[in-house]
């Protein structure tokens, strides 16, 4: 069975530990069958101008919102004991494993895989495996940097590879492409 969790993080500022949206979307069996996504005030309610052109959410979006610690409540059960998923899973996972470090939140054990991998196993001949890339080729249709959308479009890329690779689930799926399911440590 295909059951994983897909995370997405969109940052304030070029900084690990500036989370202001995140979002999870649940596969079981090879469908979305729960999500997750919320706004976050990241440290010092700081942005950068460039970060804010990528994904539009402002200072004034997000000053009344809760922070990472006020929202882990309600992600962690989302990751713990899970295969969890991102596309260019080091940013995602750097992004969580900052914010869990700088506001001393023990890590959940779980797995995770990057979906660029995959996609770059099972569909060499693209341009590029940028998201935006893979979900065109894919036909998905979606809006680049918002989380709970990306979350979504890297759902669908295990489900896409698996039917190509044969693969009954994720740890097939990575035996056959020799893409690595690891550990969340924190780094």
């Amino acid at each position: 069975m295909m059951d994983f969790t897909a995370i997405d993080f969109e940052t304030a500022t070029r900084s690990y530990n500036s989370a202001c949206s995140v979002a999870v979307v649940e596969v079981r069996g090879g469908e979305a069958v729960d999500s997750y996504y919320t706004l976050i005030r990241p440290p010092g309610l700081r942005f950068s101008a460039d970060n804010i052109d990528i994904h539009g959410i402002t200072p004034e979006m997000v000053e009344s919102e809760r922070d990472f610690p006020g929202i882990w409540p309600e992600l962690e059960p989302y990751l713990r004991g899970k295969i969890v998923i991102a596309h260019n899973a080091p940013f995602d996972m750097g992004v969580l494993q900052a914010s869990l470090a700088a506001n001393h939140l023990p890590p959940p054990p779980f797995y995770q895989c990057c979906t660029v991998q995959i996609a770059r196993r099972v569909w060499p001949q693209l341009k590029n495996h940028k998201l935006n890339t893979v979900g065109d080729f894919l036909h998905i249709a979606f809006r680049h940097h918002d989380a709970l959308e990306d979350a979504r479009a890297c759902a669908a890329i295990p489900v896409a590879a698996a039917k190509v690779a044969g693969a009954q689930d994720m740890a097939q799926l990575a035996e056959r492409l020799r893409v690595p399911i690891r550990p969340f440590v924190m780094g």
